[in-house]
């Protein structure tokens, strides 16, 4: 749990729909669907959703336990956490399938997603194209390796991968890739588009180790990959937030919102403990 997340009261949105409310009450005796429409012009009152009533959210899901396929149902963390922001804004929810570094550019360019959930590090870089949101999760990066490589150990590691002819696993567009190619400049850093597809070619000799966040490492080690293990944890402390157009602070202002509310209420806790408790 992000200790350093701002507590901001969740008013705009619900400022918004008590207003709309008091209207339907003032009519008398309107419908249910006339309740329901109500409800949903307030969630959508200046947030410029792509599509009205509903959250379009953006994530590659081949991070677990952030977000993952299974029996081709979106799962993970940051699903949950997608579905209890949507909650809280009173829309419904529609997750969109892209490769991991076509997130960001798609909130920046709008149109076809309002957010990327994906387990996305605030950083400079990416901060040029979207704005984030209040961190959510902070994670570290790890090292993982074949266990029949004792070429590479948790000592021997930062000397053993900085070779020439050593090729480095990353997902394309990541943390992970930007600290292969500074720390190992000597070593190949071999983009993948997921996270699956980087352990698949370190499992068939095609890598030598691959780089990803500790809690994918992990995940990964533990129920598909386990002939590899984790080498090295290494501290950096990345902050995952919600990407959101910077031409839409609205929008952004009430994700916040609602980020403070779903921290407030303790839901952004069980979300957490879920997955890692």
């Amino acid at each position: 749990m992000n200790k350093n997340m701002s507590r901001r009261e969740f008013v705009a949105t619900a400022g918004l729909f008590a207003g709309m409310m008091g209207l339907v009450g003032c009519g008398g005796s309107g419908s249910a669907a006339t309740t329901a429409a109500a409800s949903s012009a307030a969630a959508d009152a200046g947030l410029g959703l792509v599509t009205d009533g509903k959250l379009t959210v953006g994530t590659s899901p081949d991070f677990p336990p952030f977000e993952n396929l299974e029996n081709d149902q979106y799962v993970g963390l940051d699903i949950d956490l997608a579905q209890a922001l949507a909650d809280k804004l009173g829309l419904e929810l529609e997750m969109k399938t892209l490769q991991f570094d076509a997130i960001v550019p798609a909130v920046a360019a709008g149109g076809q997603v309002d957010l990327g959930i994906s387990g996305i590090t605030i950083d400079p870089e990416r901060e040029e194209q979207v704005d984030f949101s209040d961190s959510y999760y902070i994670d570290d990066l790890s090292v993982v390796a074949m266990k029949a490589n004792t070429d590479i150990t948790a000592d021997t590691f930062a000397d053993a991968l900085n070779q020439a002819g050593v090729t480095i696993a990353v997902q394309s567009g990541t943390t992970a890739e930007s600290y292969a190619q500074e720390n190992f400049p000597n070593a190949t850093t071999q983009p993948y588009g997921n996270a699956t597809d980087a352990f698949a070619a370190m499992q068939a000799g095609q890598a030598n180790a691959v780089i990803t966040n500790k809690a994918v490492g992990a995940k990964m080690v533990s129920e598909s990959y386990t002939d590899a293990q984790v080498i090295k944890e290494i501290a950096t402390g990345e902050e995952y937030g919600v990407a959101v157009s910077k031409d839409n602070s609205a929008l952004l202002d009430a994700v916040n919102d609602a980020l403070a509310a779903i921290t407030d209420d303790g839901t952004l806790d069980s979300i957490v403990n879920k997955y890692f408790g």
